[in-house]
């Protein structure tokens, strides 16, 4: 049989299934849905300019100022600056972004009139909240990435030829024996400088002759030679320079020049999973409450007050509420190389968490606000 767009038909022939009713989102759905949010020019102008922006700015002038100015200004990269962007801008920051794409994804159908025109084609209700969920990712997980690609870049290129450890510019990655040997070699600066034994006697110009550093708790020795002994000799100086190094090597074997491999691997594991979370999080909420502004501050208020405030206070009868907020289970799964992202000492401002707990918190942060999200597209009225 012959219709009338010049399409054959065979009679008898079975329809073409239609996919519309089923809850698995459709490729084209999520390719739709990944186009409208990157049409959002002020969304993604912002996303871009925060964690992207904000650290290439931040190095580029470091990298300016160290090459007009090479003796005032230190390199532009390097372990140190590393982790101070990671931990202190795009974990926060990555966070922020990623949960104000998700509120504008949950609730810019509702606030622009469109779910409607959206239930009307027949499709899954189901299907449109889940198409939305790797269309966002499909745009935050790259921007992240970048930005973060472009922190490793210039910390390694850029980073420091000279380890500067407690004030005396250090050869790099020396062994035990190297400290031991390069301490020998500069005696007078090590006992100075270095954490340790002080000779008493000995002029360093940077404090009182024969009084020594007061360090209380650090368990450090201080040689006191007896009432009238002979002057601090070279055999004296280089044996206690050599002592001071080996008490010294076990902090100085922890120090890096430029981030190592793994460490930039599991933190960008880490801040593409604080993403992702923020993401997910804010897609949810917003779908929830039908309201993009105020989810946003919400997300901003559970990032900036709620997790520093569960992660260090002690509340009687309320440590394990404060276990089930989403940013302390991820800060408990940080790599350890890095410094806290909550601020503060890891080993006493946070609090306890087992990795297994950690780790289903965030699962069922994934799980919950993408349920309840969810639940309240397919409940809503058109």
């Amino acid at each position: 049989m012959t219709v009338t767009d010049g399409a054959s038909l065979t009679v008898g022939a079975p329809a073409a299934r239609d996919h519309r009713g089923s809850w698995i989102p459709t490729g084209p759905m999520v390719a739709t849905r990944c186009m409208e949010l990157r049409k959002r020019r002020g969304v993604m102008g912002a996303l871009i300019g925060v964690v992207i922006g904000i650290p290439t700015l931040f190095l580029a002038i470091r990298l300016i100022l160290h090459a007009v100015a090479p003796n005032t200004y230190g390199p532009a990269g390097g372990y140190d600056i590393y982790t101070h962007l990671v931990a202190g801008v795009l974990y926060v920051f990555g966070f922020i972004v990623a949960a104000t794409l998700g509120c504008t994804a949950g609730a810019v159908d509702l606030n622009e009139g469109m779910f409607r025109h959206l239930v009307i084609t027949g499709r899954s209700r189901l299907a449109i909240y889940l198409a939305r969920i790797p269309a966002g990712l499909a745009i935050i997980v790259p921007i992240v990435a970048a930005g973060y690609a472009i922190v490793c870049a210039v910390c390694v290129l850029a980073a420091p030829t000279t380890l500067s450890y407690q004030g005396l510019s250090v050869p790099y990655g020396l062994s035990r024996p190297g400290l031991e040997q390069w301490a020998g070699e500069h005696a007078k600066a090590v006992v100075c400088d270095f954490n340790g034994p002080v000779l008493v006697g000995l002029d360093c110009g940077n404090r009182p002759s024969g009084l020594p550093i007061d360090r209380p708790g650090n368990g450090h020795i201080i040689d006191v030679p007896p009432p009238g002994s002979e002057p601090v000799t070279a055999a004296d100086l280089r044996t206690n320079a050599v002592r001071i190094a080996d008490l010294n090597y076990a902090d100085y074997s922890k120090q890096f020049l430029r981030p190592p491999t793994d460490l930039m691997i599991k933190a960008g594991l880490w801040i593409e999973l604080e993403a992702v979370i923020g993401f997910v999080v804010g897609l949810g909420l917003a779908s929830l409450l039908g309201q993009r502004t105020i989810a946003v501050v919400m997300m901003i208020v559970l990032e900036i007050i709620l997790t520093p405030i569960a992660a260090r206070a002690r509340i009687p009868h309320f440590e394990n509420a404060q276990r089930a907020v989403v940013g302390l289970a991820t800060a408990h799964i940080e790599p350890g190389a890095l410094p806290l992202a909550l601020g503060g000492d890891r080993s006493v401002d946070l609090l306890h968490e087992s990795t297994a707990v950690a780790v289903c918190v965030i699962l069922a942060w994934l799980v919950g606000w993408t349920v309840l999200g969810a639940w309240r597209m397919v409940t809503r009225d058109a």
